[in-house]
């Protein structure tokens, strides 16, 4: 229920609010989830999963049974030169063996004399077989593992694809959440500026200070409005940017409406959020890494091509026997006798386009191997430097919050002794433009923070589970 009433207020805004009081805040949680569920890019991930599976029905149906009826009449001027029927079933099977079952029955003044049956037809089951190349591993072999492997690894580019696409979107969020912070420290400033302007004007009224001190604090004044100002027009632009990654259902883009805020005390609960592992060896990738996955099944593929090119050196060796009869009834006794039997044999003598086939195969398994090898070395080396950053900003937070501190308390003795008249309103103005200075910084380094913590979730290729 209360998805349906954020994804409401994203699309009507603030006119609903007269009707039910919706929340305001959009937390990154449900953000994610939207992006997940919704997204272009994430529902096409669905798709590609769902194109493997076609795949592989189609490489099943290689081994699918098989009816076949051949037909052929003529007659001229009335004498019938030919009727021949030829129905055969067929049942494929996985090593190279064809089971068959045949009815033939054929008259004519004309029939050629090897199509000559009984009168009632000819009934005839047996088997054919590749004995050489084929027989263990043959094209509708190849073409069901290869579907198989590219169905896993359709599942390893789903995962990549909804990572990267909720990666970006994070950022998104990031940018939206640091703008925001901006805009409160200077609505926060500018109402101390027009408090202390204020105070000022009527000092300077009752002629206790000098009217020159009115003009510098209303050049402080505008100086926060025109901060305050740039921020709302940079927040404007990050929420239209935020808005890229929302979509419903019915893939309808939403436009986040202005009174929808993000979530500030977002730096406890981002681990959690983004699924991030709670230890984690730096530089060790984790287990079934959807991008090495992905590699790694791949290679599998190649493999199966290349033992399919291995196969191709053999000759191809076909033998096929049938047992025949004029009643079906009769299979039971198989008689010796009563049989059509063959065998068809090829070898190319010089072997050169299968040889050159293999060469290219291997060539290929060595390719991917090394590319599997590049991508284990860059990941390892991703994730290394993604806990080399947090580090570091963990300890420029902690800096950067003492700074924070540190400056207000000057601001604040700064204020008490102009109470007492021993300090100046440039001097004012001088702290509280450090302070700000210390509070922007503090968020930048926020940011910087947040950033690093989606490098290391792209880095891990999670998929948190955001529904």
């Amino acid at each position: 229920m209360k998805k349906n009433l954020i994804i409401l207020f994203l699309v009507f805004g603030p006119s609903l609010l007269a009707q039910e009081t919706l929340p305001e805040v959009l937390t990154f949680r449900e953000y994610l989830a939207y992006v997940k569920q919704f997204h272009p890019v994430a529902r096409q991930a669905g798709l590609k999963l769902s194109m493997a599976e076609a795949e592989l029905l189609r490489a099943r149906g290689g081994f699918d049974p098989k009816i076949e009826v051949d037909y052929d009449r003529k007659a001229f001027k009335n004498t019938e030169y030919y009727d021949i029927l030829n129905s055969t079933f067929k049942i494929p099977t996985w090593y190279g063996i064809e089971l068959k079952a045949n009815f033939e029955q054929n008259q004519g003044v004309y029939l050629n004399p090897e199509r000559t049956v009984p009168e009632d037809g000819l009934f005839s089951a047996g088997i054919s077989m590749d004995v050489g190349q084929g027989m263990f591993i043959n094209q509708r072999m190849a073409s069901l593992r290869n579907a198989k492997i590219y169905r896993d690894q359709s599942l390893a580019e789903r995962d990549l694809m909804v990572n990267e696409v909720l990666y970006s979107a994070a950022l998104a969020y990031f940018d939206w959440l640091k703008v925001y912070n901006e805009m409160i420290i200077y609505e926060g400033f500018l109402e101390n500026s027009l408090e202390r302007y204020r105070g000022i004007t009527q000092n300077a009224r009752m002629g206790e200070i000098p009217a020159i001190d009115t003009v510098e604090a209303n050049i402080s004044v505008q100086n926060r409005r025109l901060d305050l100002e740039q921020a709302r027009v940079e927040l404007i632009k990050e929420r239209l940017d935020l808005s890229n990654f929302l979509w419903l259902g019915n893939n309808t883009p939403v436009e986040l409406q202005p009174d929808i805020v993000p979530e500030t005390s977002l730096l406890p609960l981002i681990n959690n959020v983004l699924s991030l592992p709670q230890v984690i060896a730096p530089g060790v990738i984790p287990e079934n890494h959807p991008r090495l996955r992905s590699l790694e099944l791949g290679l599998r593929a190649l493999e199966v091509n290349r033992r399919l090119m291995a196969n191709r050196l053999l000759p191809e060796i076909n033998l096929q026997y049938n047992f025949l009869t004029q009643e079906p009834d009769e299979f039971q006794r198989f008689y010796r006798e009563n049989y059509k039997a063959g065998v068809r044999f090829a070898f190319p003598l010089f072997l050169r386009k299968e040889r050159g086939d293999l060469k290219l195969a291997n060539f290929r398994i060595q390719d991917a191997e090394l590319d599997l090898k590049l991508r284990e070395r860059q990941l390892e080396n991703r994730i290394e430097a993604a806990f080399q950053e947090l580090e570091s900003y963990n300890l420029q937070l902690q800096l950067a919050e003492e700074m924070v501190e540190n400056y207000s308390i000057l601001l604040g003795a700064e204020e008490r002794k102009m109470s007492f008249g021993e300090s100046s309103l440039f001097l004012i103005n001088t702290r509280e433009n450090r302070l700000i200075e210390a509070r922007l910084k503090q968020n930048e380094i926020l940011n910087k923070f947040l950033y690093a913590k989606a490098g290391l979730f792209r880095s891990l290729g999670i998929v948190p589970a955001t529904d």
